[in-house]
């Protein structure tokens, strides 16, 4: 579990890539501290399992399937990347509860400069966009964001400085695309209201009774 709140951006020094998937070798420094074989990192949003570490550098697999869902296909070397350690228990939750299981990609279709913040706009897909009100959150490429405005085609987030001079957002440019990992919260309640359809209301009676019996009061 991650918090969407970015450690450092690691460099990518070598990607390889074989018929089994790829590995990707990224120099780092604050994620490797006590980082070791079989820890969890997020690469750009992205769960990886560390299979090897040493004060420089780390490298991770990746599978075919995370190849086919997210942006880590395209990575080169000299690439920034935005990296979190997982969390431990007791840490303070300064973002929102990550998984690192991105649920797709989108695309920024625009960047506005907005005093000193910039506005950017993201497409996604309808199954994506399901999950996104305003005010919620959302992870893009690894970070924890909060959805300002959504449409049936697109959401609007607020970067402010310190978030565009430590993560990849403050260089990432109009058509490119970024890993989209929905709140999880959201996806369980849909999950435990089952007669509740994309902009649907429910078909059963939401009341103290029925939420006393599933142990949500």
């Amino acid at each position: 579990m991650f918090t969407g709140i970015i450690e450092e951006m690691g460099v990518v020094k070598a990607v390889d890539k074989t018929l089994q998937g790829s590995g990707v070798t990224i120099l780092a420094k604050t994620v490797l501290d006590g980082l070791k074989v079989g820890d969890s990192v997020t690469v750009n949003g992205v769960c990886l399992t560390v299979v090897g570490c040493d004060g420089s550098e780390m490298k991770a697999d990746i599978s075919p399937e995370t190849l086919k869902v997210t942006t880590l296909g395209t990575l080169k070397a000299g690439d920034p990347v935005n990296l979190e350690r997982a969390m431990r228990l007791g840490d303070r939750l300064g973002g929102h509860l990550v998984t690192g299981h991105v649920d797709g990609t989108g695309a920024i279709r625009s960047r506005i400069q907005d005093a000193d913040a910039i506005q950017i706009m993201i497409e996604a897909s309808r199954e994506i966009l399901r999950y996104c009100v305003p005010k919620g959150s959302i992870t893009v490429d690894g970070i924890s964001l909060t959805i300002n405005e959504v449409t049936d085609r697109w959401f609007r987030v607020t970067i402010i400085p310190h978030t565009a001079k430590v993560t990849t957002l403050g260089i990432k440019q109009t058509g490119d695309a970024v890993n989209l990992e929905t709140d999880l919260i959201g996806r369980y309640v849909e999950r435990l209201l089952p007669g509740l359809t994309g902009g649907g209301q429910p078909e059963i009676k939401i009341d103290r009774d029925y939420l006393q019996k599933r142990g949500l009061i």
